[in-house]
């Protein structure tokens, strides 16, 4: 007996070594794919984004050379047709008979077309001069007077734009840019005696501006480039960084477009170039290679931190749930076994301060209150007994009768016998229904005739009550609780009609819909505010209190035992303005109500007499 001890508990350790040697596997078998995948996966996206950055940059710089060369490109159809203009050319002398008069008109005309066209492509203001070769004289778009020199025409007739007219300028000032058209065809370059040439310029403000427009929707430091001429930088741009890079270039062959990494002051960066074929200069654009891979790096190690530390954690939690959670589980099944067998006394003690404490206390607590609610069960229906008598003493209202009895006294003093026979049938009928105890449930027909007669009753004692019913046939045949409506016509007759001199209609429908039977009573008294009402919707969900009307209450219950959790009572505002009351209960099967026990027993209706 011993040996097979000593073997159980050797077999008993050996499975909890077992268990927790399992769960650090699992945890290992858990965590090294995640970290393979998620290696390979960062790689995979660090190329794409390195591959995704350079096009992006390429296409972003070639599109931003393309706007500039198309500013140029508009300029110089501008040049080409205004060469052609008839005033421009009679500006040359081709005319030279015109008066003075004509001359200055002549003049005015052409400044003011260059002015003209300088202001609406105010985004690329550009300088425009015409010289007269024939006449010696020059007109130009800006303020300031220009001479005819033939020297600098000539020295500046190259055929395509270039940096700088030959012009000396002050130190630290950057050039303009130049092109110098004439109207000899086939023969730029040259000049005849007797040609019209036109200047355009430019200043590097206008690239400034597409390299700072460039900059504000990305990330790069773009600048103008020319190998030997001071570059055009960006108005934010880092002139070390910049100084550093020029370097660089110019120790470079450059072909239309150039990618690198390269790294700067001890940082890589990533430098794309691309050609303007106008102006033969380069945009270059540097983006810090870091600043955007940055992120994804910083994101990768701290997963591989968080991978670390989870496992870390995950080891910690396999031995606590080892050491915590399994004999407290064991502990916790024996009880519930005992409570299964019938055993409700058990009680689980425990030392540890824990969560399992917590449960095991709750676990006591249910074992002691589980005979409780069995001894509650029988409570609350002793109770719903009570409170069934309670109901029907109450309808069974003195006063209500002595109203009656007073009504038909006084309506026999005046000889009124229809009223007298009129209220002492309805009367008899309202007594005789409500006092018969041999069933419990009656069909919502009868019940409906109950009200007919109660409300008869209430018509001829005020005569401002109107009432209608309307439900439909196969609704009538429902059996339902007695008394069901009685209450609460009876709450709408003294809390609606009975509170207003200006009220008194009285409406009960019923209806058919969605596996539900509902039926609303409605009438047009002061009502009760939405707090009230949420208040007695809420009542009815608690259990039944001294103070709490017994017959709304009682009515909910008796729903709920008869037709289901899904059944019970509601109050809200009616349409008629008053207050309204929905008795909603759900529809059985007719197997289930056929299954059901009929109660036999006198099915006389509330109006089973005969009149005479």
């Amino acid at each position: 007996m011993l040996k097979w001890g000593v073997e159980f508990v050797k077999r008993r350790l050996s499975a909890r070594y077992s268990l927790f040697a399992k769960m650090n596997g699992l945890i290992l078998i858990l965590f090294i794919p995640i970290v393979i995948l998620f290696t390979y996966s960062n790689g995979t996206v660090n190329n794409v984004l390195s591959k995704e950055l350079q096009e992006s940059n390429t296409k972003q710089l070639s599109f931003l050379s393309s706007q500039i060369d198309s500013r140029i490109n508009q300029t110089m159809d501008f040049v080409i047709t205004f060469s052609r203009d008839p005033n421009v050319q009679k500006f040359n002398g081709l005319n030279i008979w015109d008066d003075r008069y004509d001359r200055m008109q002549t003049r005015y005309v052409v400044q003011e077309k260059m002015m003209l066209q300088s202001g609406v492509t105010n985004i690329w203001p550009v300088q425009y001069t015409v010289y007269s070769q024939q006449n010696k004289e020059a007109i130009s778009n800006t303020s300031i007077a220009v001479d005819y020199d033939e020297t600098y025409l000539k020295r500046n007739m190259a055929g395509k734009w270039t940096y700088g007219d030959g012009e000396s300028v002050p130190a630290g000032t950057l050039k303009a840019f130049y092109w110098f058209y004439t109207d000899t065809f086939g023969q730029q370059g040259t000049l005849k005696g007797s040609n019209l040439v036109v200047k355009a310029s430019f200043g590097h403000e206008n690239i400034q501006n597409m390299l700072d427009t460039y900059k504000a929707g990305g990330q790069g430091d773009p600048f103008f480039y020319h190998k030997g001429e001071s570059p055009i930088l960006n108005r934010s741009a880092s002139q070390p960084l910049a100084d550093e890079l020029i370097v660089y270039l110019d120790g470079q062959s450059l072909q239309d477009t150039m990618q690198k990494v390269v790294r700067l002051e001890n940082k890589k960066y990533l430098v794309s170039a691309v050609k303007s074929p106008q102006l033969e200069w380069y945009l270059v654009d540097i983006v810090p290679v870091d600043q955007i891979m940055g992120p994804i790096s910083s994101s990768r190690n701290l997963f591989y931190l968080a991978m670390v530390l989870l496992f870390a954690v995950g080891l910690s939690a396999s031995v606590l749930l080892y050491r915590n959670v399994q004999r407290p589980i064991r502990k916790l099944v024996r009880g519930l076994q005992s409570v299964q067998r019938g055993d409700f006394s058990v009680q689980i003690d425990s030392k540890a301060n824990n969560e399992f404490s917590f449960l095991f206390y709750r676990f006591n607590d249910m074992s002691r209150q589980i005979q409780g609610l069995i001894e509650n069960v029988l409570n609350e229906k002793l109770r719903a007994r009570e409170a069934t008598l309670k109901q029907l003493q109450a309808q069974i209202n003195p006063h209500f009768l002595y109203n009656c009895l007073g009504y038909i006294i006084n309506m026999a003093q005046m000889k009124d016998e229809e009223a007298v026979v009129s209220m002492g049938y309805n009367l008899s009928s309202y007594y005789r229904y409500i006092t018969r105890l041999e069933k419990q449930t009656a069909t919502l027909d009868e019940e409906v005739k109950l009200i007919v007669n109660y409300l008869d009753i209430q018509k001829l004692r005020n005569g401002r009550i109107h009432y209608s019913i309307d439900i439909p046939e196969e609704m009538l045949k429902q059996r339902v609780p007695r008394l069901l409506l009685q209450p609460i016509v009876e709450n709408a007759v003294i809390h609606g009609v009975g509170k207003s001199y200006s009220s008194g209609e009285i409406t009960i429908r019923g209806e058919i819909a969605d596996g539900y039977c509902k039926v609303y009573i409605d009438d047009d008294g002061p009502g009760m505010n939405l707090e009230g009402q949420e208040a007695l919707n809420h009542k009815m969900r608690e259990p039944l209190q001294e103070e709490m009307g017994c017959g709304l209450w009682n009515t909910h219950q008796r729903i709920i035992h008869q037709f289901g959790d899904r059944s019970y009572l509601s109050f809200k505002k009616s349409p008629l303005g008053g207050f309204r009351t929905e008795i909603i209960w759900e529809l059985t099967t007719e197997d289930e109500r056929q299954s059901k026990p009929v109660q036999q027993g006198d099915n006389q209706h509330a109006d089973d007499h005969s009149r005479r």
